[in-house]
């Protein structure tokens, strides 16, 4: 019992300072301190796909889940841009915005941090985890999600993209990443001035963000992804009697359509992205998520129509 209450303490102390120094990043960022960073590591390019010598058909911002640490993409991260460029060549795939970091620092490459993942890298996902909890927060969120719409906006303007052109913006943002792209549309909007589509892969969000200037939104979803139904569950704004919020609001308005992805898990061996769990047809999850992300980027890149296709499931 003795060392339960001593593991739990210590927990609970950990907690408290991530949650103070998850709330100082954006504080830091809010009063000016310090300027986001806009350099990339020599070895990540500014975009991945088709080639930045002519306009490409549309650009895929993808926005990680808590395992994101680094300007490279994760492991899981990696292999679903990897699929998407290998399937959609006439894409330009941008992999390295840092969505829980208002500053745009990777935390894999400050030195504490660095020492803390030799020893505790549960830390790292932990960091991640309250800088969603700061994202989703009334008290913080306004600053949040102008920092990392001002983030995504300089890291598209870098790869090429210019305000007026039309051509689509596409926000993947896949576990808490959900909550960044949702987040970041009225900054990105007021920027670029972009048509913008959203697809949440497992999206945890807490509906807040304000989907006016979203043409379409599509929710990947599985019945067996427990972490993205947590989401539906805890956050009111979410629940079908809060009609005024952003989400419902949206989803009155059409602009919400669910896609079901099943059995697929929120992580783990058979999680969305897993290129080892295979549905009857012999594609593996992984393929399949992939494809459903090309399809609905494809359908909507020619003209953008504002009319979704055929809606599947219930938002």
């Amino acid at each position: 019992m003795n060392g339960f209450l001593l593991w739990s303490g210590g927990f609970g102390l950990v907690l408290l300072a991530e949650g103070l120094l998850a709330r100082y990043e954006v504080l830091t960022y809010g009063a000016g301190w310090r300027a986001p960073t806009t350099e990339l590591p020599e070895d990540v390019p500014l975009a991945r796909g088709a080639a930045l010598d002519r306009p490409p058909a549309a650009y895929l911002v993808y926005l990680d889940g808590i395992g994101k640490r680094r300007a490279r993409d994760t492991r899981d991260g990696g292999q679903l841009v990897e699929a998407l460029l290998a399937g959609a060549p006439e894409l330009r795939v941008l992999g390295q915005v840092q969505p829980y970091s208002p500053l745009a620092e990777p935390l894999a490459d400050r030195p504490v941090w660095a020492r803390l993942r030799r020893h505790a890298g549960l830390l790292l996902f932990l960091h991640n985890v309250m800088q969603t909890f700061v994202a989703a927060d009334h008290r913080y969120r306004p600053l949040y999600n102008r920092a990392i719409g001002a983030q995504i906006a300089a890291r598209l303007q870098g790869a090429g993209y210019r305000r007026g052109t039309g051509i689509p913006v596409v926000l993947l943002g896949y576990s808490g990443g959900a909550q960044v792209a949702t987040g970041a549309v009225g900054e990105l909007h007021t920027r670029l001035r972009a048509p913008l589509l959203l697809i949440t892969l497992g999206g945890f969000h807490n509906g807040t963000g304000d989907l006016t200037h979203v043409r379409h939104l599509y929710r990947l979803t599985s019945a067996s992804d427990r972490i993205e139904r947590t989401g539906t569950w805890i956050f009111p704004q979410r629940w079908p009697l809060v009609r005024g919020s952003a989400w419902n609001r949206a989803r009155r308005a059409g602009k919400v359509t669910v896609r079901r992805l099943d059995p697929a898990t929120h992580v783990g061996p058979r999680s969305y992205i897993s290129p080892t769990a295979l549905l009857p047809d012999g594609r593996s999850h992984l393929d399949r998520t992939a494809a459903t992300v090309i399809a609905l980027v494809r359908a909507a890149a020619p003209g953008f129509s504002c009319n979704p296709p055929h809606r599947t499931g219930r938002p």
